[in-house]
C-alpha cells in the first residue's frame, strides 16, 4: 500500500445499519492502518462480538478476549488509566491491531450494557500513549448514539458504512443528525458492496443530496466475502480495486480529521 499520513491519536468510529458489512469494513480499515506501520487499537463494542474474526483470530481466541470491566471510568475517581486497560485487556491479532472487547452478552436477563458503553466513552476521552489510531466498531443501528453522553462523543470522525439501498442511506442521514447533536465534528460515508457503476453513482448522488461526504466506494469482492465467511479476512489479499478504495477512505479521513472543528 502507498504511504498515507495519519493524524496523531485519531479516534475513529465505524457505524451503520445491520447487514451493510460494517465489521468487515472496520477490520479492513484497521488492517490498512496497521499495514502503514501505525499502532492501532480496535475496540469491538458489539454485544455479539466478532471483530476478532475479521482481524484473523480464531473463534476460540476471539471468545477468549477478556471483556473490559463495566463502568470502569478511565482516569475518574482513581479509575484505571487508558493505557492500563489496553495492556491488561488488549490482545494482539494476526492483522496487526490490538483488539479490545468492550461488551459481550452471554447470559439471558443479565441487564443492559450501558455501563460497558460508559467505559468505552471514557476510554475515548483519554489519550492513549503511542497509539496512532483508535478504531471503534459499534453495534449496528443508532441506539449507541442515543445513550447518555453518547458512546462515540469523543470520536474525531464517524464513518457510516452504507450499501446501495435507500434504507442504508436513511440510516446514514439519521446517524449524521445524531452525531451533530453529540458534537462529533466529522461524519463520512463509506459505500460498500458496490457491484456496478450505477451503485457507485447511487452512493454519490443520494449522499450528496443529504450533505454527507462520500469518502470512498468499496467494490463487492467475492474473495473478501468468502474469507469473511471463513473468518480469515486479514489473510486474504484484497483486489487492487478494494485496496485503492481503502486508500481513498484513509486519505479522506486524514483530510477531514485535520480540518478544524466546526
Amino acid at each position: 500500500m502507498t504511504t498515507t499520513a495519519v493524524s496523531a491519536g485519531l479516534k475513529l468510529g465505524v457505524v451503520g445499519k445491520g447487514g451493510v458489512g460494517k465489521t468487515t469494513v472496520a477490520g479492513l480499515l484497521a488492517r490498512s492502518y496497521s499495514d502503514l506501520g501505525r499502532r492501532v487499537v480496535a475496540i469491538d463494542t458489539d454485544s455479539n462480538p466478532n471483530l476478532g474474526l475479521s482481524l484473523g483470530l480464531s473463534l476460540s481466541d476471539t471468545e477468549a478476549v477478556p471483556v473490559l470491566p463495566r463502568a470502569a471510568l478511565v482516569g475518574s475517581g482513581g479509575g484505571p488509566s487508558a493505557d492500563a486497560l489496553v495492556s491488561d485487556y488488549g490482545r494482539p491479532t494476526p492483522a496487526g491491531p490490538t483488539l479490545l472487547s468492550a461488551i459481550r452478552v452471554s447470559e439471558a436477563a443479565a441487564g443492559c450494557t450501558c455501563s460497558g458503553h460508559a467505559t468505552v466513552r471514557s476510554l475515548l476521552a483519554e489519550a492513549l500513549a503511542d497509539v496512532d489510531v483508535t478504531l471503534v466498531d459499534m453495534e449496528a443501528g443508532l441506539e449507541h448514539l442515543s445513550r447518555s453522553g453518547g458512546t462515540l462523543a469523543y470520536a474525531d470522525v464517524l464513518l457510516v458504512v452504507c450499501e446501495p439501498t435507500r434504507k442504508s442511506i436513511l440510516t446514514a442521514i439519521r446517524t449524521a443528525a445524531l452525531a451533530e447533536e453529540l458534537g462529533i465534528p466529522h461524519v463520512l460515508a463509506v459505500g460498500n458492496k458496490s457491484r456496478s457503476q450505477q451503485d457507485a453513482e447511487f452512493f454519490a448522488s443520494a449522499l450528496s443530496a443529504e450533505g454527507i461526504e462520500l469518502s470512498g466506494v468499496l467494490p463487492y469482492d467475492h474473495r473478501v466475502a468468502e474469507a469473511d465467511r471463513a473468518g480469515s479476512v486479514d489473510l486474504t489479499p484484497v483486489s487492487n480495486q478494494v485496496q485503492a478504495a481503502l486508500q481513498d477512505i484513509l486519505a479522506a479521513v486524514e483530510n477531514t480529521a485535520g480540518a478544524p472543528r466546526e
